[in-house]
């Protein structure tokens, strides 16, 4: 693999541990903030609303479309889907506007663009299948977050365990403050989008945690717990700045090229894995030491002691 550090080298992560705790800790507590004053601006997955979709017998552009329904007093999410000749319009349940007066509504704005335009489809999708969707969401990431606790617990120490469920809750948290703070609609994709940061975050925690454990067997018996945690970071940094640098490459050509469609759930994908490389460096190790792990924990056989562990601290 390329190395961008020199082998012999350390870089001496756990000695900021605590100024990157806190500024994470601002993060997550801005966004809980957000959350519960601005709240999430919920799809139309979860809140209902009506889907109305029209073909027209040429290309259009979305902002001469969004023109004419906001004449007609149409707000919504504007899209094509298919082909630049078709167009979805997905608007919020209001006072005052049912699926035919919204369909009128459409029609006629569409129709002042092209005449030969038709109806391909209008649905209105009921709030109680929203709340359902709601609640299995929020199941989903409440599970997931427990299995991981369970998996690593066993696979590797009940420290390491909760440090990891923090960071991926540190993950989570951040993404969604961060859709809460800037007020862009939050639906299923980007429920899938949240879901996938913490399956990503937790595959990087998983490799730092494994050469945590590699080294306490190897390093020196006289290794404080600081040391092997910078050593490990230190040796898993080359392949996480690939992984995440090569993913976010591919997720922000989604966010410039993929259109409207996709950007919320390019954006969480960016967010998540940009805070989940830094959690997976900081906020899992650090509290995997504030609750106390020890080296037996790691390695409960005994370990030939060496006069040193043959690596450099960087400066």
């Amino acid at each position: 693999m390329l190395q961008f550090i020199k082998q012999s080298t350390v870089i001496p992560f756990m000695k900021i541990k605590g100024i990157v705790e806190v500024l994470c800790l601002v993060l997550v507590i801005g966004s809980i903030v957000s959350m519960c004053t601005k709240g999430l601006n919920w799809g139309l997955d979860f809140t209902g609303g009506i889907v109305v979709e029209t073909s027209y017998s040429k290309a259009v552009d979305l902002n001469d479309v969004k023109k004419e329904y906001a004449k007609q007093g149409i707000v919504g999410t504007t899209q094509h889907f298919g082909t630049n000749q078709d167009v979805l319009v997905r608007v919020a349940p209001k006072d005052g506007l049912d699926q035919q007066i919204v369909t009128n509504k459409v029609m006629a704005a569409s129709k002042a663009l092209d005449p030969s335009v038709t109806l391909s489809r209008t649905e209105y999708v009921g709030p109680a299948v929203g709340e359902e969707l709601v609640e299995s969401g929020l199941i989903a990431i409440v599970v997931s977050l427990l299995a991981i606790l369970i998996y690593i617990a066993f696979r590797f120490e009940w420290r390491m365990a909760t440090g990891a469920v923090i960071s991926l809750a540190y993950d989570v948290i951040v993404v969604l403050g961060t859709f809460s703070v800037l007020q862009i609609e939050y639906d299923l994709t980007v429920l899938a989008a949240v879901l996938t940061v913490v399956g990503y975050s937790l595959n990087d925690k998983i490799v730092v945690f494994d050469r945590i454990r590699e080294n306490a067997s190897s390093l020196p018996r006289n290794t404080v717990m600081s040391r092997l945690f910078d050593v490990s970071l230190t040796q898993t940094l080359s392949r996480t700045i690939i992984t995440s640098g090569t993913t976010l490459i591919t997720v922000v050509s989604l966010m410039i090229f993929g259109g409207e469609m996709i950007y919320g759930f390019a954006l969480a994908l960016f967010v998540g894995i940009v805070f989940g490389t830094i959690s997976s460096i900081y906020v899992a190790s650090t509290w995997a030491l504030i609750l106390g792990i020890k080296r037996e924990n790691l390695v409960p056989v005994k370990i030939e002691k060496k006069e040193s562990d043959g690596y450099e601290t960087m400066d």
